[in-house]
């Protein structure tokens, strides 16, 4: 990755990892910061592949694309079934799955919890 001071590493990785998402047109990608929820990650980017294989390739273009930026991921779970491919790179976590796993496990509702204790606290 570039070594410029005024680029925050977490958030190039977050927007590399989203280029290459929208590059193999992942669908409903989110964002969400979970600093105040987590040690293991800043940031997870959360988005739908189409099938099996349209999973498998958006995770590789995201593995293919940080690792051009001299970003090795620390691990990677699920890339051989296809149903939900787990990218852990480091401060940021991508998760890429099928439209009927995103809906079971609701990631969105786990993680985007500051959000909802926000809004309920300003009224």
């Amino acid at each position: 990755m570039t070594k410029n001071p005024d680029i925050d590493p977490v958030e190039e990785r977050a927007r590399l990892a989203r280029t290459a998402l929208e590059e193999l047109k992942a669908q409903d990608v989110r964002e969400i910061d979970v600093r105040r929820l987590t040690p293991i990650a800043d940031t997870m980017l959360i988005c739908t592949g189409t099938s099996n294989r349209h999973v498998r390739a958006l995770a590789r273009a995201v593995i293919d694309k940080l690792r051009a930026h001299g970003v090795r991921p620390r691990g990677i779970e699920g890339l051989t079934e296809g149903e939900w491919v787990l990218v852990d790179l480091d401060s940021v976590i991508v998760h890429v799955m099928q439209a009927q796993t995103r809906a079971f496990y609701q990631l969105e509702k786990l993680w985007d919890l500051p959000a909802i204790s926000d809004a309920a606290h300003a009224q």
